[in-house]
């Protein structure tokens, strides 16, 4: 089993029972999430805060609608950690590419460094562009993503993520959210997001800003999308970093419907050594 694999750090949530892939029932987002959706791609410079003005962490709270993808864009772009809504609960995210950034999370979860982080993508061909998917058949990262899905893969040799994002390990935890709002503002900072849930290490997960009080100070903005419905199952996170083969390395909620698909392309389960 790859062990590097199995040390990921994923955002420890759940979603509606009605998650769905192609050919199956589309994820039904709760009214208050309902504002994460139609985002606009572009931003208009009078979105946009001025962030070099803002501290390290101001803990400004705002509604996490297309009026404030912009300043979300430009304060990831400066380096700083922000607190969004996804589909499974709130994360923590900053820029990927940023030793800053990424070292800040830590920081703020006290978690140590030795614990990976997942990314996050705007789109699914994103993914490309920081891990390897070229062993995998066409269509199947589509029929499995946008979701409550962790997929897997080996990082790219020619990966433009920070070195210091999970060093030592040769594979990294990917998701594409089904949440515009995060999806967006992925788009908008043309890069990968570090991601993982807005809690302390080793503490409950956040289904609401008001969860994660005590930490607002720590970022620049917290980006409120409402109360997140869960049963805490988390997101399905699925190894597929040998071809034709998969590992489910966490059941989450939506185990069944990511096998179905992944046999519907003809892959097997590995078996574990």
């Amino acid at each position: 089993m790859n062990v590097s694999a199995q040390g990921l750090l994923i955002l420890n949530a759940s979603f509606s029972a009605k998650f769905s892939f192609r050919g199956f029932r589309r994820l039904s987002v709760v009214p208050r999430l309902q504002q994460c959706r139609g985002l606009r791609r572009g931003f208009s410079k009078s979105m946009a805060c001025s962030v070099e003005n803002c501290g390290m962490g101001s803990g400004v709270v705002h509604p996490a609608t297309d009026a404030y993808a912009g300043e979300a864009v430009e304060a990831l772009k400066a380096g700083k950690v922000i607190a969004v809504p996804t589909d499974t609960l709130y994360g923590f995210a900053c820029d990927a590419c940023s030793l800053e950034a990424v070292n800040r999370i830590y920081e703020i979860k006290g978690r140590r460094h030795t614990s990976p982080l997942a990314i996050c993508v705007g789109d699914v061909s994103d993914i490309a562009r920081f891990a390897v998917t070229d062993h995998l058949p066409h269509g199947l990262l589509d029929s499995l993503l946008p979701g409550p899905v962790t997929v897997v893969l080996k990082r790219g040799e020619s990966s433009v993520l920070e070195r210091s994002l999970n060093p030592g390990l040769d594979s990294i935890g990917v998701r594409v959210p089904d949440c515009n709002f995060i999806r967006t503002i992925a788009r908008g900072s043309e890069t990968a997001l570090a991601l993982t849930s807005a809690n302390l290490s080793g503490q409950p997960s956040s289904l609401s800003t008001k969860d994660f009080e005590n930490l607002w100070e720590h970022c620049a903005f917290v980006y409120d999308g409402g109360l997140i419905p869960s049963s805490r199952a988390g997101s399905t996170v699925v190894d597929l970093t040998t071809p034709h083969k998969y590992r489910i390395l966490r059941p989450g909620s939506a185990k069944e419907e990511t096998v179905a698909i992944l046999e519907k392309h003809s892959f097997v389960e590995a078996m574990t050594s």
